[in-house]
This record gives structure tokens, C-alpha cells and sequence, in this order.
């Protein structure tokens, strides 16, 4: 009887869970199209997931957060958000919901709290700025998942607006494919919208927005202007540009006035967003790069323990996914390896992510080396970092010390701290972080001074996140956040 009624209990306590989450992301969603607010849980996104990935983010938090947040306090709160008259904004209903639990004694209703502790994101308060036009230079992995992302901040309070994507061809059977391979994904899975093809006018509309098909051999023939586009943000995504006097082609085109390289650039400032993005002079540099996606891997987790222990030497070794400019099968290939079958090796190549982090942090300048291996899996990588410091840590501390970085400060977007045993490749796809720092995959020597981290990273979306914050911040149309 008593088993019975356990049972019963707990499917009842388990679906008034889910009736509040369903009330929270109804409130998620009018939120971000009629106000302009997004809503996060603890940095995680909660647009377009389902309820029971809500009710995990909740349990995340209790855990890893060490925070005590329910759904149906955040439900609440959410529902309280729309009656406020707020600036569009980006918000933590955890962080809000924590701290509700611990201080509402103070307060008579959820209004009243969220008033105190919002001033300042009244609309009557707000900076006022124009969306900013974007074109994507290019349209292969990264360039689609760009798209993908620029399309969800349609609505109210938008920031970045995908208006054009340029290819060196465009007939009707060239964009006929590209909008395929923009609704279809076999790594990410299928785009969760609306993906039409307008031949006549040589466009693509996502969720009902219209994006111009731009042919082009050179970026400086491009009128932008032509299409209605102005002061765009070019991201180049071809790889073909690397160096400040390739990519100034892209400002002479009309309409365009700054630029954005999704790789390592030579000669113009490489920028890991969260670490060095302060130091960019933006009212007269005009050409950036988001660095690669290893750089914005390991960077953030290079930074935490530089801080808090200092480095003295390290080695990286990158497992890395195989990528385009492999060969399925053995060929030809520039470079060395590189030609063997990526489907059925693995691969050691070079990596030029250890330079590349002394351009993000200088103090690591010359304490550390590189190298990589590539595997059959096509996306989902791992950075192992060893590491020889300055001060000695035990485990605890070397954990806790990455913890308090993800979860305060200016690297909460960038860290994410996993802790799932049973953690592999496949777990991290998806996940908006840069670094998906392993816990349990930590070592210390008995000494304390080497330590041995664990960094997983989705190579694709988990950099394209990084490009898209550094596109917000480069052309000033970041709203206010509350994290």
C-alpha cells in the first residue's frame, strides 16, 4: 500500500512539475518576441528545448549550482517578467529565482522583488540602437549554424540581422541545395523553423525573414547597397582570407564597414569573447578574428588556472574531430597525414592553438606547446591540457576554481561544469559553451604542482556561439544582461 502510494505521489508531484514548465516556456517564448527579453537558466538557453530538458536544467542547478530553484518558483517569476515594462534584455530567471528563495522575506510579492532588483532595465532607461546587418561571407559548416542562430533573435529587441549570404555560385539548383543543407543537419539535427526558396528573387526565407543569395568572386564587387544592406558586419567564413590585407577587400565593397574572420588571423587582433575582447579598440579597428575553436576552448580554462595558481609550463594535445579539409578516403593532400582516410584514423597533425593563446593571454608567451590528433567522429572534440604551476592545489581546489568561474564572473558563457561520470563526445554537441570542462576527468600530482584538465568543446556550435557574442560586442548592439 505504501509502495502504491508512493507511486502515485510521485507522478502526481512529476506532472505539476511539468504543468509548470509548460507555463514557463509559453512565458520564454513571449517574452523573447514581444519584449525582447531572453530567458536563461543558469547561462543555458531555454528556447526550443522540450519540457523535460527544462526540468533537467532545473536539476543541473540544484546540483551543480548548489542553488535551491524550482520550476515553479521560475515559472512564476517569468510570468511576473511580462507585466513589467523592461528594456529588451538578456536574464537569468535562476539567478533571480535563487536569489527570490533567500531574500523574499523582504519583499510582499514576486512584483515588488523583481522591480528592486531590475532597476535600471525599464524601458524609459534603455540605450536605443538600430539591428545591425549581417552578411555571411560564405555558407559551409560554421556560416549555417551562424544563420541558424541570427535567425532565432528575430522579434522585438533584435541585435544582428541576417540579411545576405554570399557564394561564388547561385544558380536555382546551387540554392535550392543550400537551403537543404541549412534545414538538414545529420550532426545537429534538423533546423527547427521554416526554410522556403524564392528563385525569382534569388533569396532564401527563414521564419518568414528574406535573405539575399549574393554571387560573387570578389568580395570588393559586391554592392551591398543594391540589396537594401547597409553598414553591414561581414563574417567571413572561407577560410580563403586570412590576413588583414585579404580580408580589407570585404570594407570595399558598398555598404559593408566591418569584418569578422570565423579563424586564426595574421596581422589583426584575435579575440576569445570573455577574455580579450576589452582590449579591442572598436571605433577604429575594423577587422577581427574569433580566433579557432580550440583557441576558445582552451583559453578560458588557461585563464582561470593562470589567475588563481600561475602557469609555469604546459603541454596541449587536441582530440580533435575530423573536418573538410580531410579526405574521406586516402588522396593527395598539402600536408603531411592530413590525406589519409579521416573516417577510419586517427590522424596527428599540428595546431597552432598554443601560439594562438599567448595572442589572448601574453603572460602564457613561450610557457607552452601543442599538437593534435584528429578522429573519426565528426564533431566533438577534447583538449588536454598538462599543466606544471606556481602554487600547489589539491584536487578540490582545482575544481571548485574553474566551478566558481563558471558559474560568476565574466567566463559564465564561456565554461560550462559537467560532472557526469559517463560523459563522451556525443554529450557536448549542442552545448552553447566554448569549454565543457570534465570534473571528474581531473588529475593532481601527489606534489600538487602538475595538474591535468580535461576540456570538451562542440568545434562547430559551441565556436559559433563565441562568433556570434563577438559580433554583438564589435558592432554595439548588446543589450543589457543580467546574469
Amino acid at each position: 500500500m505504501e509502495t502504491s502510494l508512493g507511486y502515485e505521489n510521485e507522478l502526481k508531484s512529476h506532472i505539476e512539475r511539468e504543468r509548470a514548465a509548460v507555463t514557463l516556456s509559453s512565458k520564454v517564448g513571449e517574452l523573447l518576441y514581444d519584449k525582447g527579453i531572453e530567458l536563461v537558466l543558469f547561462r543555458n538557453h531555454l528556447t526550443d528545448i522540450t519540457l523535460s530538458e527544462i526540468l533537467n536544467l532545473h536539476e543541473y542547478s540544484r546540483v551543480v549550482v548548489n542553488k535551491p530553484v524550482d520550476v515553479f518558483t521560475t515559472s512564476k517569476l517569468a510570468v511576473e517578467l511580462l507585466n513589467l515594462d523592461l528594456a529588451p534584455a538578456k536574464i537569468d530567471i535562476g539567478k533571480l529565482a535563487s536569489e527570490y528563495l533567500q531574500e523574499k522575506s523582504n519583499f510582499p510579492t514576486e512584483a515588488a522583488f523583481l522591480k528592486a532588483k531590475l532597476a535600471g532595465f525599464e524601458s524609459e532607461n534603455a540605450e536605443s540602437f538600430n539591428p545591425r546587418d549581417v552578411v555571411l561571407y560564405g555558407f559551409g559548416r560554421i556560416g549555417r549554424l551562424a544563420a541558424r542562430e541570427l535567425i532565432k533573435q528575430a522579434g522585438k529587441g533584435q541585435q544582428l540581422r541576417l540579411r545576405a549570404i554570399v557564394t561564388r555560385s547561385n544558380s536555382e539548383a546551387d540554392i535550392i541545395k543550400r537551403a537543404s543543407l541549412l534545414k538538414n543537419d545529420s550532426v545537429h539535427g534538423a533546423f527547427k523553423g521554416t526554410v522556403d526558396v524564392d528563385l525569382k528573387n534569388e533569396s532564401i526565407i527563414i521564419n518568414g525573414q528574406i535573405v539575399k543569395m549574393i554571387c560573387a568572386k570578389n568580395p570588393e564587387d559586391i554592392d551591398y547597397t543594391a540589396h537594401g544592406i547597409d553598414n553591414a558586419l561581414i563574417i567571413d567564413n572561407t577560410g580563403a582570407f586570412t590576413n588583414r590585407e585579404a580580408l580589407s577587400r570585404h570594407l570595399q565593397s558598398k555598404g559593408a564597414s566591418r569584418v569578422l574572420l570565423t579563424a586564426p588571423g595574421k596581422e589583426i587582433p584575435n579575440v576569445v569573447y570573455g577574455i580579450n575582447q576589452g582590449t579591442l579598440d572598436i571605433e577604429n579597428e575594423k577587422i577581427y578574428s574569433a580566433a579557432s575553436c580550440t583557441t576558445n576552448a582552451i583559453s578560458p580554462i588557461l585563464k582561470v588556472v593562470n589567475d588563481e595558481f600561475g602557469v609555469v609550463k604546459g603541454h596541449i594535445e587536441t582530440v580533435h574531430a575530423y573536418t573538410n579539409d580531410q579526405n574521406l578516403l586516402d588522396n593527395m593532400h598539402n600536408k603531411p597525414r592530413r590525406g589519409r582516410s579521416a573516417a577510419i584514423n586517427m590522424v596527428i597533425t599540428s595546431t597552432g592553438a598554443g601560439n594562438a593563446v599567448t595572442k589572448v593571454i601574453p603572460d602564457l608567451q613561450d610557457k607552452l606547446t601543442a599538437n593534435a590528433v584528429r578522429v573519426p567522429t565528426p564533431n566533438g572534440s577534447l583538449a588536454i591540457l598538462n599543466l606544471e604551476i606556481k602554487k600547489e592545489v589539491t584536487l578540490e581546489e582545482l575544481n571548485n576554481s574553474i566551478k566558481k568561474a563558471a558559474l560568476n564572473g565574466e567566463l559564465v558563457n564561456q565554461i560550462y561544469f559537467a560532472f557526469d561520470p559517463e560523459m563522451v563526445s556525443s554529450d557536448i554537441i549542442g552545448n552553447s559553451c566554448c569549454s565543457v570542462f570534465d570534473s571528474n576527468a581531473s588529475i593532481v600530482s601527489k606534489d600538487g604542482k602538475n595538474i591535468v584538465l580535461y576540456a570538451w568543446y562542440d568545434n562547430e556550435y559551441g565556436y559559433t556561439k563565441q562568433v556570434i557574442r563577438l559580433a554583438k560586442y564589435v558592432t554595439k548592439v548588446r543589450r543589457a544582461i543580467y546574469y
